[in-house]
Parts: structure tokens; C-alpha cells; sequence
């Protein structure tokens, strides 16, 4: 029997997906078992709902990095430790994005965000102490003299807040189904857990919590040169689209902050269906995600508590081993 059109293309992109993420990515994560292990989540919980739209997650956290790089120390802290930003022969970071460097970026943050969501218990806390490892190797200091250090608290508390907030608010605009309201807020008081299994300490629990969170670090802010150079007008189509769709998730002291303007709430809605009609239209083409998938029927025959002490993180801040840079990234590897 011959395929439907949209049967050929959730194929392929089952196909492209399998081939760049889950064959380099997904790699030691565990989904199918133990049998009645709920994870740190399981199921009817937020989490669970809102990471199952794979493609509205991986947009939140496209909004994430854009508000997270304001800070200028995690602008540096990209360019002085991540592959995600072109090099020229002598190593000397460029403010541009490296393609390679970028799709291996990605490909680790959708592993992290659904082996934590719908992975076992065990390959759960494996991936924080992976995380936790690579943030321990991340200290420097800036051009303009100011160290900076990813196991800072403040810097894990604006990293948290902007993950949560990208991932909700992407959620709440584009997922056909969106938890709104105090529904939202209990996405937000789930995902703490992740948070503090990342040596997060003091973290909002809350939509309102987080946005006055993330509104706080305002006088700290600055528009970077790589915030500048992927903004504004000057952008090819399509990335001019998704920018814009990305900047409109931002809380309006953000707006402000980068000079963008929404357009008219006619205009804007427009560009919101737009946006939402791409974004579910790939996730219809490529279906459920099989690791949904896989949690569901782990936990099919019932939740076993004794597995999943999960309501607590288990790290210890100060209590993970030294490890190289090298060693770290073997285990990403």
C-alpha cells in the first residue's frame, strides 16, 4: 500500500531526528524500565504534559538561550568554554554561531529535558551529575575583570529561571492543549525539582515567583554583542520569523531592553498563528516521541513509590568528584 503524503514526511523526519539526536544523544538513557518506576515526575503530572510537545519544548528553549545570554557573564562563559560559537585558528572565540557547534548544543539540551522528564529514576540523576560536572569546569573571568563561576548560586538561579520561564510560555502559546492559570503554575513547581538537582538554591515555584525573579536581575543585564547580532531586522527568513517569535515570549522589561516593539494585537495574533501552525504542524508530522511512549507504558501497571524516592533531589552540593573538562566530555560523548 502506497503511503500517505503525511505518512512519507513523518517518516522522514523520524528518520532525521533518530539520525541527529537520539543515535549521538539518547545514548545509556533508559525509558522502558524499570517497570513501575515513575521518574522523577510520572505520569498525570506537568511535566509530563508539557515536555510531551517535543517541538514546543525545543522553541522554549530557544527562548530561554536568547534571555539567558543577557547576562554578560553567561555571554562569556559561552565564548571562553562552549563549541557552540565559531573559533579562528589561534582558538579565539568569534560572536558568531557555529552550525556544528550549535546542533550538538540542542541535541544535549532535548536529551537533558526528556531523559529528566520521562527517563527512569537512575537515568534521571545520572544526567544532573553529567550537567552538574560540566558546570563545575565552567569558571573564568571577563574582559572587564569580573570572575565568573557556573556554580554560582545567582548564576544557576537566572539559568533556572529562564529555562522554566522560555518552556512554559512556549508551552502556553503554542501547545494545543495548554495548562493555563494556577494549572501552569503547577509546571512550575514540578520543575524545580530539575533545578535543584543542578544545585539550585533559593528557586521561584511559581509563574509569578519566576517573573519577578527574572525582572531582578535587571540591573545586572546588559545587551551583549551577540544578543545584537541576532537581532533586529537585518535577519534572513526564516530565522527573522522564529527571532521575532522568540523575543515575543519575552516579560515586556525584556522587550524594553532590546528595543523590540510588539505590533498591533491584530498583527500580533496573526504572527502567533502563524507560529503555532508550524509548530504543530511538524509535531503531528512526527508523532509522539517514542520515550513518552516508553515512560507510559513503564508505568502502565501501576506506580511502585519504593523505586522513585523522587521528590527530593538526591545531590549535595559540594559532594560530586573533581572531574576534567575531558572527562566530562566523554560522558557526553
Amino acid at each position: 500500500m502506497d503511503l500517505l503524503p503525511q505518512q512519507i514526511v513523518e517518516n522522514r523526519l523520524k528518520r532525521q531526528f533518530n539520525q541527529d539526536v537520539r543515535r549521538h544523544f539518547f545514548r545509556g538513557m533508559e525509558f522502558a524500565g524499570p517497570a513501575g518506576d515513575p521518574g522523577w515526575f510520572g505520569p498525570g503530572s506537568a511535566v509530563w504534559h508539557v515536555h510531551s510537545h517535543l517541538e514546543a519544548m525545543i522553541f522554549g528553549l530557544q527562548c530561554a538561550a536568547y534571555m539567558e545570554r543577557l547576562d554578560p557573564s553567561i555571554y562569556w562563559m559561552g565564548m571562553h568554554h562552549s563549541r557552540l560559537v565559531k573559533r579562528d585558528a589561534d582558538g579565539v572565540a568569534r560572536p558568531e554561531i557555529d552550525p556544528k557547534g550549535a546542533s550538538v548544543r540542542l541535541g544535549h539540551s532535548v536529551a537533558f529535558f526528556i531523559g529528566t522528564a520521562y527517563g527512569s529514576t537512575d537515568t534521571a540523576e545520572r544526567l544532573a551529575t553529567t550537567v552538574r560536572s560540566m558546570h563545575h569546569t565552567i569558571k573564568g573571568v571577563r574582559p572587564d575583570g569580573l570572575a565568573y563561576d557556573a556554580d554560582d548560586p545567582d548564576w544557576l538561579r537566572w539559568n533556572y529561571a529562564t529555562v522554566v520561564w522560555g518552556i512554559a510560555t512556549a508551552h502556553e502559546l503554542y501547545h494545543p492543549n495548554p495548562l493555563r492559570g494556577r494549572t501552569i503554575d503547577r509546571y512550575y513547581g514540578e520543575f524545580v525539582r530539575v533545578g535543584h538537582a543542578l544545585g539550585g538554591t533559593d528557586l521561584p515555584s511559581t509563574k509569578a515567583e519566576t517573573l519577578d525573579c527574572l525582572k531582578s536581575y535587571l540591573p545586572r543585564l546588559a545587551v551583549t554583542h551577540g544578543t545584537a547580532l541576532a537581532t533586529g531586522p537585518n535577519l534572513p527568513m526564516p530565522q527573522s520569523a522564529l527571532n521575532w517569535a522568540v523575543r515575543d515570549t519575552m516579560p515586556r522589561w525584556g522587550k524594553e531592553l532590546i528595543q523590540h516593539r510588539d505590533p498591533h494585537p491584530v498583527e500580533r495574533a496573526a504572527r502567533r498563528a502563524m507560529v503555532w501552525m508550524v509548530i504543530n504542524g511538524l509535531h503531528t508530522a512526527a508523532g509522539p516521541a517514542p520515550e513518552f511512549e516508553q515512560a507510559q507504558e513503564r508505568v502502565a501497571g501501576g506506580v511502585d513509590p519504593a523505586l522513585a524516592p523522587h521528590t527530593e533531589p538526591a545531590y549535595v552540593p559540594g559532594s560530586d568528584p573533581l572531574r576534567s573538562r575531558a572527562e566530562v566530555e566523554r560522558t557526553f560523548a
